[in-house]
């Protein structure tokens, strides 16, 4: 099965910053979008930013201007960086990944495990 290795989580004070990072195996190829999603219990699983390709990026309306990610297409590695967080950001980031894989050429969706971000007030 492939898995995602996603890092950077962590436990941070209000207004503090946090970067997450993500790594697709090689095995996925042709990598058309990379992005993260967070979710706390109870709720569904929402995106926070995503990024094409050819650099494109989207934002959840309550990250916008606070959270920036990029990729580095060479590494197939997505970040995420976070700043002025907030206690609403507590939740746990998941890393998702849509290529394709040599036993799977249509393109497909690959999460990692996720990673626990906490937020103190």
């Amino acid at each position: 099965q492939v898995q995602l290795e996603e890092s950077g989580g962590g436990f941070v004070q209000a207004g503090g910053r946090l970067r997450l990072s993500c790594t697709a195996p090689g095995s996925i190829f042709s990598i058309v979008v990379m992005a993260w999603y967070r979710q706390t219990p109870g709720k569904q699983r929402e995106l926070v930013a995503r990024i094409t390709s050819e650099g494109d990026t989207n934002y959840a309306d309550s990250v916008k201007g606070r959270f920036t990610i990029s990729r580095d297409n060479g590494k197939n590695t997505v970040y995420l960086q976070m700043s002025s967080l907030k206690p609403e950001d507590t939740a746990v980031y998941y890393c998702n990944v849509r290529g394709r894989t040599p036993w799977n050429v249509r393109l497909s969706d690959y999460w990692g495990r996720g990673t626990q971000v906490t937020v103190s007030s």
